[in-house]
């Protein structure tokens, strides 16, 4: 099966940024910076204990074994590696701007488990619905290996002595792997208020070099919340897999954005503007005030929307020229069908009608919106306009 990373249309930000040549003005930002030197033992008690939040963790882990083990291999002979960069989201509570792999590496060596390659798209639904790693799962080898430091067996002809080693052999050097230090910017915006967007300027421009962040990974991580829990947990559900076609999460978070859009546009359509991140942005932003169970019913909502496409054969929403996820008619026909139930404050019922979803597929007005500008906001609402008149709602 084709995975998801192919099968989905790229979201386009070029696209995004259609009709919006004009130079966006940056904020000024009061911001203080605090160095702090937080030595390996106390990075990873504070993952442990919650203090230490990695929202990007929905991201799977990407490093190897080797390139893990060389950050370790670092620390104890007494390089220096990278700084940190820490948001105060609350009281001992810290965000990871910039890091995450670093941190993480540090966590499973202490551990003394690596990730399997394999099973690190389920570690991250793991990591979504409980908020951290229970024992079992680490123990598990199903999903995690011993990590033992893979590095050259000898340097300049002398043998490694690290190499091979895992946490607990390390010997006279575990002492030291422990109390060395690794610099920690912990980053507080005093103005504006009411907002985290230094945050995003911060991680965006971090990541601006190497092998680029998407948009929804950055977006993941500076607007975390319990919504954001909320849609990974949707993302991985079997009704919303058969939509796409496919049972592997993208690695991209592609999926995890096209529920955002879907969400966003049947929830604060009336605010759309111009630019479809920059809505996105605003819409992630205004969920994170939401309350438990406001985000419990939204994935009810959803789920009884599976519910009713489920009878669909699994290519219902695939683009029939490049067999690829059609993410226009799956915004129209969401919208079509649970805009009433919503307002209402329901869940949909009956089920989606696959003629209904073929004409509107093919009406004339509708594909001519896809065309070009796809995101400008007459285009997006022409689109829902004919799946409110073409599809029946629920």
């Amino acid at each position: 099966m084709v995975s998801a990373e192919s099968r989905i249309d790229e979201i386009h930000y070029d696209d995004y940024a259609e009709g919006e040549e004009e130079v966006s003005g940056v904020e000024d930002y009061d911001i203080s910076t605090a160095p702090n030197d937080f030595n390996v033992s106390t990075m990873y008690n504070f993952i442990k204990s919650g203090v230490l939040v990695i929202p990007g963790f929905q991201r799977n882990y990407v490093w190897d074994v080797r390139r893990a083990s060389k950050l370790v291999e670092s620390l104890i002979i007494g390089l220096p590696v990278p700084q940190i960069f820490l948001y105060e989201a609350a009281r001992n509570q810290f965000h990871v701007i910039d890091g995450q792999q670093r941190l993480m590496s540090l966590y499973y060596f202490r551990e003394q488990r690596f990730p399997r390659m394999e099973a690190r798209a389920d570690l991250r639904r793991i990591f979504a619905e409980q908020g951290h790693i229970p024992d079992e799962v680490l123990r598990d080898d199903k999903y995690f290996t011993n990590f033992r430091l893979s590095l050259p067996a000898r340097v300049s002809g002398i043998p490694n002595k690290l190499h091979g080693l895992d946490y607990e052999s390390l010997g006279d050097d575990q002492l030291q792997f422990d109390l060395r230090t690794v610099r920690n910017v912990i980053i507080r915006q005093n103005s504006p208020k009411g907002d985290d967007s230094s945050v995003y300027e911060i991680f965006s421009r971090l990541n601006s070099g190497g092998v680029n962040l998407s948009t929804q990974e950055i977006r993941s991580s500076v607007f975390h919340s319990g919504f954001y829990d909320t849609l990974m947990r949707i993302n991985y559900a079997d009704g919303w897999r058969h939509i796409l076609h496919d049972t592997v999460p993208d690695l991209r978070l592609k999926d995890v954005e096209l529920l955002l859009r879907m969400f966003a546009i049947l929830i604060d359509i009336d605010n759309y503007g111009s630019s479809m991140s920059k809505f996105l942005d605003g819409f992630s932003e205004k969920c994170k005030s939401n309350t438990k169970e406001e985000n419990q019913y939204l994935e009810e909502f959803f789920r009884a929307f599976l519910n009713s496409t489920a009878h669909l054969p699994n290519n219902a929403f695939l683009n029939k020229v490049n067999n690829r996820v059609n993410i226009a008619l799956i915004e129209a026909v969401f919208s079509a069908t649970c805009r009433q139930k919503y307002l209402e404050g329901g869940l949909a019922e009956g089920k989606v009608e696959l003629e209904e979803l073929r004409t509107l597929e093919t009406d004339e007005a509708f594909v001519e919106a896809t065309q070009r500008a796809t995101t400008r906001k007459d285009n997006v609402q022409n689109r829902l306009d004919r799946g409110y008149a073409l599809v029946s709602p629920l």
